[in-house]
């Protein structure tokens, strides 16, 4: 078995101009709520440029640690970057360069992307940024495979986000990684977030809104389904159970979830199996029933198309992590698997 570290030290860097939400993100997913886990975070901020820095709105940022501070972190955050667009300095990509030879993980949030690219880091990755940069990004770092499209994109241990909401995705998705699924809910709920969202930026991009009562309807619908993924779901009995047609419930189905039904549900019924098989001892015939595939053969199926493992060695890596289990006459099974609104 893996030796889980006490800590993982998690650098958040500060620069002239930061926006305070961007900042704030990282320190509150992987903040003190996790204090005592195994491979729990240690947050701390860290000064990416001379001088005193203030944020995006005036006010001053006092005590911050030297940029040192990267050549010890396990996990760096670039919290964006400035709407000039401007070269990042050469200490800070110099030291974000050291860091990935090294091995930590690099997370450019929103604008940050830009930082990483800068320092040579994306190129021959894909990787992703808010919508209104993607072009002069392309532009900019040919090398670089933007998606545009997506809400956050991880290419070995770089990961990069898109717009501001985003950010939480991302940095909920690291949470997962190192924690686990009963972490990453159990924070998702805290920040009263979903725990993983569907579809892409381009359901932010110049898109009509649609219609509140029908969008109320089928946001509730969605929330009654994640607790019977074991039934069997169609286009035409969705529809049907919001008393909409086919043509209408689709189009606001991708309204409000960026996706097609069919990819939703396998989305969904994935991160149940992923659940369960981290945080429960249940068999892998009765997680394929419970979360709706039908079959232990077509869970394996899905799990090697979407992570390029099966769930067995999914369930002993994530096991590694110390997570608790639950067996199957425990309630809370379902409880950590939806976003607590």
């Amino acid at each position: 078995m893996a030796t889980v570290p006490a800590s993982t030290l998690v650098a958040v860097v500060a620069f002239q101009g930061v926006i305070p939400f961007h900042l704030s993100v990282p320190c509150l997913v992987f903040g003190d709520a996790h204090a005592g886990s195994p491979g729990a975070f240690e947050v701390r901020l860290c000064a990416g440029e001379d001088g005193p820095i203030k944020t995006s709105i005036g006010f001053g940022l006092t005590d911050l640690e030297p940029l040192a501070l990267l050549d010890k972190a396990d996990v760096i955050v670039m919290p964006g970057w400035r709407e000039t667009l401007d070269e990042p300095p050469r200490p800070l990509r110099d030291a974000l360069v050291r860091a990935h030879e090294r091995g930590a993980q690099l997370v450019g949030l929103c604008f940050g992307t830009l930082v990483l690219a800068s320092a040579g880091l994306l190129n021959g990755r894909r990787a992703t940024t808010h919508w209104e940069l993607a072009s002069e990004m392309t532009k900019r770092f040919p090398e670089v495979d933007m998606q545009p499209d997506v809400l956050y994109v991880e290419d070995g241990n770089v990961l990069t986000s898109a717009g501001t909401a985003a950010s939480i995705d991302a940095c909920l998705h690291v949470l997962r990684r190192r924690l686990g699924a009963v972490a990453a809910n159990r924070t998702a709920r805290r920040l009263v977030v979903a725990p993983h969202r569907e579809g892409g930026q381009a359901q932010f991009i110049d898109q009509p809104v649609p219609k509140a009562a029908a969008d109320t309807r089928v946001a509730h619908l969605l929330d009654s389904i994640r607790e019977r993924l074991r039934d069997a779901h169609t286009l035409d009995s969705l529809a049907a159970q919001v008393n909409m047609s086919r043509r209408s419930f689709t189009r606001h189905f991708r309204a409000l979830t960026g996706t097609t039904v069919s990819a939703w549900l396998l989305t969904e019924r994935l991160a149940t199996a992923q659940a369960l098989l981290e945080s429960s001892t249940l068999s892998i015939d009765v997680i394929s029933q419970t979360a709706g595939f039908g079959s232990v053969a077509a869970l394996r199926q899905h799990f090697r198309d979407c992570f390029g493992v099966s769930p067995s060695i999914w369930r002993a890596h994530f096991k590694t992590r110390g997570q608790a289990t639950t067996s199957h006459r425990d309630s809370s099974v379902g409880q950590i698997l939806q976003p607590g609104l």
